[in-house]
This record gives C-alpha cells, structure tokens and sequence, in this order.
C-alpha cells in the first residue's frame, strides 16, 4: 500500500513524515526544504495491518498546476504513481491558504484523508475549528494531527483512517469540470469560484478569537527583526554570536577533551605497533590516517554546536526573517527572492543547497543561483576556517561571521558580473513567502539535526578523507622511483612534485609552498581534506590546544611552521573557500544546471572569484601593512585577466545555447 503526503510548503509534511515513519529528514520552520520525494515504511505500531504501508513525502506545493519543478514531482507523482491514498497534512492555522490545493485533490478520484495539523498552535490561540463539519463539508475524512508531539499526537488514528479508506470512493464537493484549460478566461473563473467555494467552507467551520486584522505580538517582533535596515545589523549581531559560541568559547572547550581521546588513541596504536614495525609502515598509519583524519575529526565539536545553534534559529522561525530580509538586495541583482532559501540551505552542505534551486521557476535566475550557492561556507570548511582563526587570529570571534558576510557581498557582486556577462535584464521577481509563527525551539529536532550531521561528518571522515590522507602520506613518502624520501629532500616526493606547479600561480596570491598548494588541490575532493592534508604535510598529529593552536613535536605554532603572514592566512582561507566546491557539489551543480557549457562557465567563474578576492586580500593587505605591494604583484594580474576573458568566453556560450534552446522550446 502506497500513500502520498501532500501539502502546501511549511504545512509540516516532513515532520509528519518523520514521525509516521521513524526517519530523520531535514525539516525546517519555513517553506522550500523539500525539494524530492522521499519514502519510508510506517512504524510498526502505527499500522495494524499485516500489509507494508509505504509513505511518499512530497515537495510542497499551493496547486496542481506547478510552477516550479518541485511542485512538477508532486503532481506527476499524485497523477501518474496511482498512490491508494493521498495525505493531505493542512495547517490547521491557515486554512483560506489550504483548502485550495485540497478541493484540487479531491477531483483526481484517489481517496483523501486530510490531516489537520499544528492543531496545537490553534488551542494557543483560542481558535476552534470544526473538524466534524469540516469532513462533511469536503467529503472525506479529517483528523487532528500535532506531529511535533510523541503522544496524543494524533498519527495512531490517522494511518488507521487511512486504512479504513483505501478503495473507497469519494465525491468532490467542487466539480471543475466543463473547464476549458486553453481559455485563460474560463480557467482564471473557475479558480476565483474556488477561492470563493473555500471561503465558504471556513466561515462555516473555522472561528476565530483574534480578527486577522489585528496586529499581534509577531507582527511587532518582525517589525524589528525583518525591518529593511535594522534586519542586516541584527543578523550580523546574531551570527556573530553564534560563532563566538561555536568557535571561541563552548566549542573549544568540548573540542579539548575530544582531541584528547584521539591522542590516547594514537599513542595507544603507536604503542601497539612497537618498535619493529616498517618506519614507512608506521607513519602512514600514524601520521598520515590517524593523525590526518584526527585533525579534521578534532574540530567535530566545533561543527556540532554550531549546528545546534543554527538549528534552534530555524526551528523558532528566525532564519525565514533572514530572507525576506535579504530579498530586497537579491532582486535588485537579477536574482529571485528565493535565492536565499537554497544558500541558507546551503550553509549546511553545498548539495542540498544547489539543489535547492529548483524552487526557483526562471532558468537563468536559477542557473545563476546554482552557480552562487556555494560560496556560502558549507559545514565541509568550518574546519578550514576554526584552524586559520585559531591559528593566525588568536580566536578572534570576528573571523568566522567574516567569511559568510563575505560569501554574501561575493554572491550580490557575481550575480551582477553573470547578468552583465550574459545580458540579462533585471526582471521583476516575487517572493512570496507565508512568515511561520515565532515558537520555542525544540532542543530535541535541534539535537537530532546535529547528530546527523556529526554522522554524515564521521563518516566523510573515515572515507573519503581517511583515503585522501592515506594516499597523500604515500605521495610525500616517495619519489617517482618509489624510493624513501630522505629527510631534507621532501621536494623530490611525488606530492611536491605535482603540487609545485600549482604552488607558481599561488605566489601572487602570497602562498606559494608545494604543501599549501596540495591542500588546496585534495580540497576540491573534500574541502575538509584541506586541514588533513596540511596536517600530513606538516608532520602536524594536532591542531587544537588549550593554549594555542600547537605542534605536539616541538611547540612551534602552526603559524610559524606553515610560514605565513596573517594576510596571506586570510587570503589562503578565502581561496580554500570560494573557489570551486567538492567533486560531489561540483555533480550536483552539473545536474541543475542541466548544460555543460554552463557547468564549465560556472567553474571557471568560482575559480576565478576565488583566485581574485584571494590576490586582492593578500595585495591590499600587504599594501596596507608594509607600505609595498606582495610578491608576484604583475603576474598576478595577468593571471585575473586570463581567467576573466575564459569566464567571459565560457558564460557567453553557455548562455547563448541556453538562449536558442529557449527560443526553440518557445517556437514549438
């Protein structure tokens, strides 16, 4: 038995879903989370059945007639899947919103059951909805649902209902058929008697204490919060709060007694091993698995609290204020008000972010969000950026909220580089998002998000980035003879010698060592392979102290050993963060975008905005702190312009293909 949970976006589908079926999927306190289907066997104890029941979490959607390619998976799935039973989870606190989507439901000859969730929220605000005369009045069966509860929650009752309907008929109260689909006309008439039909039906059953004219106690708070001038300042106060949590005072301090474990770890195994095992042997176990995994695994706790922190900020319903707040500058760019949502997804992983993006309904404007999410630090470089502030910046708390400031000004100045490079005209877009009420965190959903996160991190850790190290320890240990390097010759292995070119063009950029260079290539494979690397390369087993960022050989900082200025640190941070991301983002990106050309403009164009605000960083600073321009001032310049005239080429063609298959889909 296959069921279908449908709704509008941020009616609470997939916390719904969650809780039928015991799976832990991304929920958020606002609309555009979902951006697939997803399935899951309900529990156990709910189905009393002997028969599977398999839940279908579906995209959001406002109407069977989709306008973005999200609410397009939800359609054809409801129309073409034949699922023996559709969910309909209704915000029991918005229901002129609902009820629309649901009389459409209700015409495709598929049994309904309509859950009416967040009932709760509803007895809070001493409004009394008449679920009894609401069944009857649209003809199928409506339950009270609170899926954010463990018990008396509701859900016991609704998949038994969905049970009992299976094979049923039902018959709409709303007949559009007659409807002439080609006649703009007769199709805009019959909605309007929609509207009107629902209407009808909450005067019936809905009564309410506070008149929707009235301003309440959010209506105040957003005022403030959402405010089109004092919104930046307040989240910038924010955020610089969270990290000051995360990164400088509660992270560090988890993250002592973490990096413990895994020095008792290393020292237990080197014990093990003994004096008799292969020098080679035992420092690509020790240094180049155990001591590069544990570098990027010792800043876990780090990661965990911030996670924690931004979690509870969605769930109470701050993170939707961020982007009304943030719309007015998108649009004046060229980008969609929804832009937004898939580079706040995007602060957790670039993935989802870029994926995000098919809420957007124009291609160029998605495309070109797409191509922009990723410079929003990603959980994947929080490792990169606590290492560079502890390191070079004495924990200063100013660094981490910096970058992600930066990442925004770099995604409002590439929108107008991409509309400049293409031509495309600012057009007027709308976002139009419904605020979810401000609520109390849960500190259980904010704990569960950040332990699977922490899980998917492990797990990066003991793969991808345990054999990038694994293979990076081999390439520094021999040469291409497959001899042992000799101490001092550490240049003729297999990793400088393909790291050095690359180290050339970095010069301008004020890090022109061989092992920085390789950090920053295995980057690109996992932008956490950036700290592991430059852990190998540097003979480095920890990072983190309750002193200072140290080295356990001989107490030289890690500042001094990698022999950079705080300048060139900042540049080679912003480098590691704003070029291209990971391979698996970069497939991701190949999949929305849906042209190579656009791909290959795409990547040329991160490359060359990492490379340039990395040579302006180190240029400037160096201007400003030694009075001369850095090393490798001409070149450098040479090289930006290079890398302009290929994003210049490469946008150009991509858009002009993207421009003829429009043209022709149009013709047709």
């Amino acid at each position: 038995m296959k069921v279908a949970l449908t709704g509008n976006p941020n009616s609470g589908k997939t916390t719904l879903f969650n809780a039928i079926t015991g799976r832990i999927e991304k929920v958020g306190n606002w609309a555009g989370v979902t951006i697939e289907k997803k399935e899951g066997d309900i529990k156990k104890h709910l189905n009393k059945t002997n028969t599977p029941i398999i839940a279908v979490d579906l995209p959001g959607a406002y109407s069977m007639s989709p306008f973005t390619s999200e609410e397009s998976i939800t359609r054809d799935f409801v129309k073409n899947e034949n699922p023996d039973v559709i969910i309909n989870i209704v915000d029991a606190t918005n229901l002129s919103r609902s009820l629309f989507f649901t009389t459409q439901l209700l015409e495709l000859g598929i049994p309904v059951v309509i859950a009416l969730n967040k009932s709760d929220l509803n007895k809070k605000k001493k409004t009394i909805i008449d679920a009894e005369g609401l069944s009857k009045a649209l003809g199928c069966p409506v339950v009270e649902t609170v899926a954010t509860k463990s018990s008396d929650n509701g859900l016991e009752k609704l998949i038994s209902t969905v049970v009992e309907v299976k094979g049923k008929a039902q018959t709409s109260p709303f007949n559009s058929n007659g409807v002439d689909m080609t006649d703009r006309d007769s199709v805009e008439a019959s909605d309007k008697k929609r509207y009107e039909f629902v209407k009808e039906i909450i005067a019936k059953v809905e009564k309410r204490q506070v008149k929707s004219n009235t301003q309440t106690k959010q209506d105040t708070v957003d005022r403030i919060l959402a405010h089109k001038w004092l919104g930046i300042p307040i989240f910038a106060v924010i955020m610089w709060a969270v990290f000051s949590i995360s990164q400088t005072y509660l992270g560090p301090l988890l993250a002592d007694t973490f990096v413990g474990w895994i020095d008792a770890f290393y020292g237990w195994v080197e014990g093990l091993l003994g004096e008799g095992v292969s020098p080679v042997l035992a420092a690509i176990l020790l240094d180049g698995i155990i001591g590069g995994v544990g570098a990027v695994v010792g800043f876990l706790p780090l990661i965990m609290v911030l996670f924690f922190l931004l979690s509870l900020l969605e769930d109470c319903g701050y993170m939707a204020r961020v982007a009304v707040v943030m719309d007015r500058f998108f649009k004046k760019v060229g980008l969609s008000g929804k832009s937004i949502i898939p580079m706040i997804v995007g602060t957790g992983c670039g993935i989802p972010g870029v994926m995000a993006t098919r809420t957007i309904k124009n291609e160029r404007q998605r495309r070109t969000t797409a191509m922009l999410t990723t410079f929003m630090p990603c959980g994947a470089k929080l490792p990169v950026i606590a290492l560079f502030a502890g390191a070079f910046f004495s924990d200063a708390s100013w660094v981490s909220p910096l970058m992600y400031f930066v990442g925004i000004a770099i995604i409002i100045v590439g929108a107008l580089i991409v509309a400049r490079i293409t031509g495309e005209k600012n057009k007027r877009a709308y976002f139009i998002m419904e605020l979810p009420e401000y609520r109390f965190p849960s500190i259980k959903r904010a704990t569960i998000d950040m332990l699977s996160r922490a899980k998917a991190f492990i797990i990066k850790a003991g793969t991808i980035i345990l054999l990038s190290n694994a293979v990076v320890q081999i390439m520094q240990t021999f040469n291409w003879s497959f001899e042992v390097v000799e101490e001092g010759a550490e240049n003729t292995s297999i990793l400088a010698t393909i790291a050095s070119p690359f180290a050339v063009l970095l010069i301008p950029l004020g890090f022109g060592a061989w092992q920085l260079a390789a950090a920053a290539i295995t980057g690109f494979i996992a932008k956490e392979n950036v700290v592991g690397t430059l852990a190998v390369v540097y003979s480095i087993t920890n990072f983190i102290d309750t002193e200072e960022f140290t080295l356990i050989s001989d107490g030289a900082t890690v500042a001094g050993v990698m022999g950079l200025t705080s300048v060139a640190a900042l540049a080679y941070l912003m480098f590691n963060l704003f070029t291209p991301p990971c391979f698996a983002a970069i497939g991701a990106m190949n999949s929305e975008l849906e042209s190579k050309k656009w791909l290959w403009g795409a990547l040329a164009f991160q490359l060359g905005m990492g490379y340039t605000v990395a040579f302006i960083t180190y240029q400037v600073g160096t201007l400003i702190t030694t009075g001369g321009v850095g090393t490798g001032f001409l070149p450098g310049l040479i090289v930006v312009a290079v890398l302009i005239g290929c994003v210049v080429y490469l946008m150009r063609k991509g858009d002009a293909k993207a421009q003829a298959s429009e043209k022709a889909a149009l013709s047709a």
